[in-house]
């Protein structure tokens, strides 16, 4: 996978910049390496990259508009980089689009297993779609009120209206209808969907839930405050 990866990344400080593409490049990656917004936005509608890794603080263009004008064109996958766990530009980030974000400082070794662990549910570790749960393996039409699920398109409708849906919101919804009506923990669906194999931060999960909300229905998730999220019957 990685020898055939090509990743667009952008950040403003020159150390990081050059010492984070080494450490991706030793690892196989193919690396566009951008100091600003403006260059990153060119690079990635020339390159079409495979992911995007965006600092949120760069000039010119942020890493957040950066991150909405690339939703704007493409599914590809994006993770953004913040230089503080708590910051409001996470949640920003993320409400932009972003799949996930990885705090700085950050361990090479951390990073690339968050860019393999996106790479895999978006499809390109297995050089196809993205991996379906196992209990939907099988395919079909799930349908809840007006929201249907085509699990072998990979489509979904709400009252007869195409619905687009980013590769992780996808992922997310399928998790949900895979359960309809059981309750399922911000941790197991970290686990799940993002792929984490340790504790992560479930603002991801919650943002992205919200995200889902938007496109198929306010009412459809529901919360069960201290537990977690289920899809209604």
């Amino acid at each position: 996978m990685a020898d055939q990866t090509h990743v667009l990344f952008v950040e403003d400080d020159d150390v990081i910049r050059e010492a984070t593409q080494l450490a991706l490049e030793r690892d196989g990656f193919v690396v566009t390496a951008m100091p600003d917004g403006l260059s990153g936005l060119e690079a990635f509608r020339t390159d079409r990259p495979d992911i995007a890794l965006l600092d949120v603080m760069v000039p010119g263009l942020d890493g957040v508009s950066l991150c909405r004008r690339i939703r704007d064109e493409s599914t590809v996958p994006v993770i953004m980089l913040s230089a503080r766990a708590d910051s409001i530009d996470v949640v920003l980030g993320l409400e932009a689009g972003a799949d996930d974000y990885v705090t700085k400082p950050f361990d090479g070794a951390v990073l690339v297993a968050r860019i393999r662990a996106v790479l895999r549910r978006f499809g390109h570790a297995g050089g196809g779609r993205a991996q379906e749960p196992d209990s939907l393996a099988s395919g079909g039409m799930l349908a809840f009120g007006d929201l249907e699920v085509d699990t072998e398109g990979m489509e979904v409708r709400r009252a007869g209206q195409p619905v687009a849906l980013t590769p992780t919101e996808m992922r997310l919804l399928l998790e949900f209808s895979s359960a309809p009506g059981t309750v399922l923990s911000r941790d197991k669906l970290l686990e799940r969907v993002w792929d984490y194999g340790w504790g992560g931060d479930t603002r991801v999960v919650d943002v992205h839930v919200q995200r889902l909300r938007q496109k198929i229905g306010q009412d459809r998730i529901e919360t069960v405050r201290g537990f977690g999220y289920k899809l209604k019957a």
